[in-house]
């Protein structure tokens, strides 16, 4: 039995078109209309569930309903807001709680796993009674989930997946982007910038999230798909900051002096890229760059000339976490998985784009 409920939200810069989907049977569902989104930064949703929408009565044996205006709900944000993916999630995540009239706490474990368990339990402690968090790692939260178990306080997770935890049972269900696909399509992109030939760098995501390594594997998986002809010469973590991004960049073009190519998962790391390319004395388009996420900075990169294409990775989740509790306490029910079908800025849309980057 297939649910579709069909959602126009508007949010920011961004106007989302959304698809939640609930079903009994693993079934995968696209939305193609989005006709109600605009052009100008219209998104599909797809979610993928194997079983029943999660509700209140469903979630770990069932936890209390609540009225969301009349509760404090707890956000969790993983990493320091020292990019704009972190801290556009944080405002989207506050404006629409403001919006919905909703009372929220909000913690920042400056990327330390440990302070992000203790910012969980001490929102807990200080009475929310749901939360959405954005995990920093894919593993490692076990402390705080039983912390919100044992409290029966349900988690909506962003962003980065759970990967070994299950829906309705240790979080309500997950909202966030393709990562595979994304790596696919900035494979296509760099194939496309190149020519498909030259030796290529990987400036690699932080270890232990699921981003990281789905961004590779699309990356890779379609490099051979294609039968590409660009080479890998190097890969190496930058660990989606810009200052490690320069670096590593740094010393991939002192190691390849004849690199054409870097394909950088996130755009921090991308426009760290850029400085050491600008210091080493490399001009506009001698070394094709494609990175992921969508911020200005980067799809001003393409204007420049400095990057050759972005792939959106849309951080403005505070309307769909809110409907998706919405749904859990109102019986409708939460798929495992709300997957954003994401757009991509190119040399021919970026300055047209530009003010709907983040």
């Amino acid at each position: 039995m297939l649910r579709t409920r069909r959602l126009g939200i508007t949010t920011g810069a961004a106007v989302l078109a959304v698809s939640l989907v609930s079903v009994s049977a693993c079934t995968k569902s696209t939305d193609d209309d989005s006709s109600t989104a605009g052009a100008d930064a219209g998104q599909q949703v797809q979610a993928t569930a194997g079983g029943e929408g999660c509700t209140y009565e469903t979630y770990n044996g069932g936890v209390p309903k609540l009225d969301l205006k009349t509760a404090t709900i707890g956000f969790a944000q993983s990493e320091k807001e020292a990019n704009p993916f972190r801290i556009t999630e944080t405002e989207s995540i506050k404006e629409e709680a403001a919006k919905r009239g909703v009372k929220l706490v909000t913690t920042n474990a400056q990327s330390d796993l440990n302070k992000e368990i203790a910012d969980i339990q001490s929102m807990i402690a200080q009475g929310a009674k749901a939360l959405i968090i954005s995990p920093l790692n894919s593993e490692g939260l076990d402390p705080a989930l039983k912390a919100a178990q044992d409290a029966k306080v349900p988690i909506m997770t962003i962003d980065r997946l759970l990967t070994s935890k299950q829906a309705c049972t240790d979080y309500i269900g997950w909202i966030g982007s393709d990562f595979v696909e994304q790596g696919k399509r900035a494979a296509d992109a760099l194939i496309a910038a190149t020519g498909d030939q030259g030796e290529a760098a990987i400036l690699l995501g932080a270890s232990g999230v699921n981003v990281t390594v789905d961004r590779t594997k699309g990356f890779k998986d379609q490099l051979t798909a294609k039968g590409s002809k660009l080479k890998i010469v190097a890969e190496q973590t930058g660990d989606f900051t810009r200052e490690k991004g320069r670096s590593v960049t740094e010393q991939m073009i002192s190691a390849n002096p004849k690199l054409a190519a870097i394909y950088a998962e996130n755009d921090e790391m991308a426009l760290g890229a850029v400085a050491a390319l600008k210091a080493a004395g490399k001009k506009p388009g001698d070394v094709k760059i494609v990175t992921i996420d969508g911020t200005k900075g980067a799809v001003q990169g393409i204007v420049d000339g400095w990057v050759a294409g972005v792939i959106e990775s849309n951080p403005r989740f505070g309307p769909l976490a809110f409907q998706a509790l919405e749904d859990f306490y109102g019986g409708k029910g939460v798929a495992p998985k709300t997957i954003i079908s994401d757009k991509e800025y190119t040399k021919d849309n970026a300055t047209a784009e530009l003010a709907n980057a983040y």
